[in-house]
C-alpha cells in the first residue's frame, strides 16, 4: 500500500484538517500544467491532450533533465483493466518516437498556448543547461489519482516491481480546513525511478539528424593562453593540453563548417575547415595570401605546453592542434552571440546536430 498520512493544524491543541473527496480531479490536468512542481520533481511539459498514432489521447507529456519522456495519465474512474490497458499502449507509443517527433509534439503545444519558443529554450529555461542530443533514451508512464482500486495496485505493483515496467503511481490527498484548501501527494511505489531504455528504435532516430557539414567548436580564449583575435585574424581554430581536447578537433575534415563558441560567452565565428590539422610548431597559415609558419607570426597567445607543469611520467600528446580556417564571418569576443537554448558542449569539436543553434547563430551572422 502506498504511504498514508494525515494533516494537523497545530496553533494550539493538534487539530485533524479534515479528508475530502477530490473534487479536484477533473482540473489536476490544469493544476499540474500550471504548476509542475506539484509532482514532486522536476519536468518540463511538452504536451497536453497528445494524440497518439492508435486514436488515443495522453493528458500530459513531459521531459526531464536528461531528455526521458513522462506520460501522466489521469484516471478519471476508469476500471483497471481499462487504466493499465491504456496505460501500457502509450508506453508502446512513446518509445517509438523520435528526436523530430518530440519536437514537433512542443511545437504544437507552445503554439497552443499562444507562444513561439522553441524546445531547446524551454529546456534551457527549465533546467539551466543544453538539451541532450538523445531525447526520449528513457521513458516513465505515471497514473494521476486520488485514489485507486486494490486490483489497480496490486496489477501496477506487480508489473514495475517483477519486470521492471516503469509505471507507478502518483496519488493526490486533498484537504479542507477553515474554508481553505490544500493537495498533498505520494506515490504507490517509494524510491523508484521508472524509467527504461526503449527497445523498439535504435538510439540514432532518438538524436537530431546530422547534415553532414556543420561542427561545434569550443575555443578557450584564455589570459596566458590561447587568443581567440589571433585565431580570428590568422584564420584557425585550435585545441591542445592532452589527447582527450586536440582528438575531437584533430578529426574535423577538410570542407566542415564550423561553429565556433568560446565558454560561457557566446558565439564568435562561423567558417570552413581549409586545410589539415597539425601541431602548433609545425602549422603554416596563408596570411595576405602568403604561407607563414605559425610559430614565426607576432601571436597574442601562447600555444605551447608548459613542459613545466607534466609529470615525466606523462606521456600524452599535450601539443597544440592547430587546423586553418577560413571564416565567412566572425566578431570579436565582446560581440559574441548567446542566447538561452543554446548549444554548448565541454568537447573541444564534435558534430552539431542542434538545429536551434544552427539557425540562430547563422542568421546573427547573416549566413544563409
Amino acid at each position: 500500500m502506498p504511504l498514508e498520512f494525515g494533516l494537523w493544524r497545530v496553533d494550539g491543541k493538534p487539530v485533524r484538517v479534515a479528508t475530502r473527496p477530490m473534487p479536484l480531479e477533473s482540473r489536476l490536468e490544469e493544476l499540474i500544467e500550471a504548476e509542475p512542481e506539484i509532482l514532486g520533481r522536476p519536468l518540463l511539459l511538452i504536451g497536453r491532450q497528445v494524440q497518439t498514432d492508435h486514436g488515443k489521447v495522453v493528458d500530459l507529456l513531459g521531459m526531464d533533465a536528461e531528455g526521458g519522456l513522462h506520460v501522466l495519465e489521469l484516471k478519471r474512474d476508469r476500471t483497471p483493466r481499462e487504466v493499465v490497458a491504456q496505460l501500457l499502449d502509450y508506453g508502446s507509443w512513446v518509445q517509438e518516437l523520435t528526436n523530430e517527433q518530440v519536437r514537433e509534439i512542443y511545437a504544437t503545444y507552445a503554439r497552443g498556448r499562444g507562444s513561439a519558443e522553441e524546445l531547446d529554450e524551454a529546456f534551457a529555461l527549465r533546467f539551466g543547461g543544453s538539451i541532450p542530443e538523445a531525447l526520449n533514451s528513457t521513458h516513465a508512464l505515471t497514473v494521476v489519482a486520488s485514489e485507486i482500486d486494490a486490483a489497480t495496485e496490486r496489477i501496477l505493483t506487480y508489473l514495475a516491481s517483477g519486470y521492471g515496467v516503469p509505471v507507478n503511481v502518483l496519488f493526490f490527498r486533498y484537504f479542507e480546513d477553515e474554508g481553505r484548501s490544500y493537495l498533498a501527494r505520494t506515490w504507490l511505489i517509494d524510491d523508484v525511478e521508472a524509467a527504461v531504455v526503449p527497445t523498439g528504435t535504435k538510439r540514432r532516430a532518438k538524436q537530431e539528424p546530422w547534415n553532414g557539414t556543420d561542427w561545434y567548436v569550443s575555443f578557450g580564449d584564455e589570459p596566458g593562453g590561447r587568443s581567440w583575435e589571433d585565431a580570428r585574424h590568422y584564420g584557425f581554430a585550435s585545441a591542445g593540453g592532452g589527447d582527450w581536447f586536440s582528438r575531437t578537433i584533430r578529426s574535423m575534415p577538410v570542407g566542415a563548417r564550423v561553429f565556433t563558441h568560446i565558454p560561457k560567452t557566446g558565439y564568435v565565428g562561423v567558417g570552413t575547415v581549409s586545410g589539415e590539422p597539425r601541431p602548433f610548431i609545425d602549422a603554416v597559415l596563408t596570411v595576405d595570401g602568403e604561407s607563414r609558419h605559425m610559430p614565426d607570426l607576432p601571436l597574442q597567445g601562447s600555444y605551447r605546453p608548459d613542459s613545466a607543469a607534466v609529470p615525466e611520467s606523462d606521456t600524452s600528446d599535450r601539443r597544440e592542434w592547430i587546423v586553418p580556417v577560413d571564416w565567412e564571418q566572425s566578431v570579436p569576443r565582446e560581440k559574441a552571440f548567446w542566447r538561452t537554448g543554446l548549444f554548448a558542449n565541454q568537447n573541444s569539436a564534435c558534430k552539431l546536430r542542434a538545429r536551434f543553434t544552427i539557425e540562430e547563430v547563422s542568421r546573427y551572422f547573416g549566413i544563409e
